[in-house]
């Protein structure tokens, strides 16, 4: 079956970095989109970044040009470096996967295009 299994998590003070990786498994992971979404208490989960099967990426406007998401198609591994951090990215961040017929940027940072979801590791960015 599909794993989706994240690390990196953590605390770091504003403007700091931290790296988000997710091991995947159970699945051909190269002909899968792979996206990284974020829930914050209260607030619905959004999409914040996803990298389709032919390296197509998609970013959400309020991380663009701080975070990047990239994938290893050899280690089955996806990633997201994440830069110049702000208290407002302070949440849970999931990892997801799903062979998406239709690629666009409203389809790959939606969370009902996914079937697939890991565990999630905590981002907490302090002032």
């Amino acid at each position: 079956q599909v794993q989706l299994v994240e690390s990196g998590g953590g605390s770091v003070q504003a403007g700091g970095s931290l790296r988000l990786s997710c091991a995947a498994s159970g699945y051909t992971y190269s002909r899968y989109c792979m996206a990284w979404f974020r829930q914050a208490p209260g607030k619905e989960r959004e999409g914040v970044a996803a990298v389709d099967s032919d390296g197509s990426t998609t970013y959400a406007d309020s991380v663009k040009g701080r975070f990047t998401i990239s994938r290893d198609n050899a280690k089955n591994i996806l990633t997201l470096q994440m830069n110049s951090l702000k208290p407002q990215d302070t949440a849970m961040y999931y990892c997801a996967a799903d062979w998406l017929g239709y690629y666009s940027d409203s389809v790959a940072l939606s969370p009902g295009s996914y079937n697939y979801w890991g565990q999630g590791t905590q981002v907490t960015v302090s002032s």
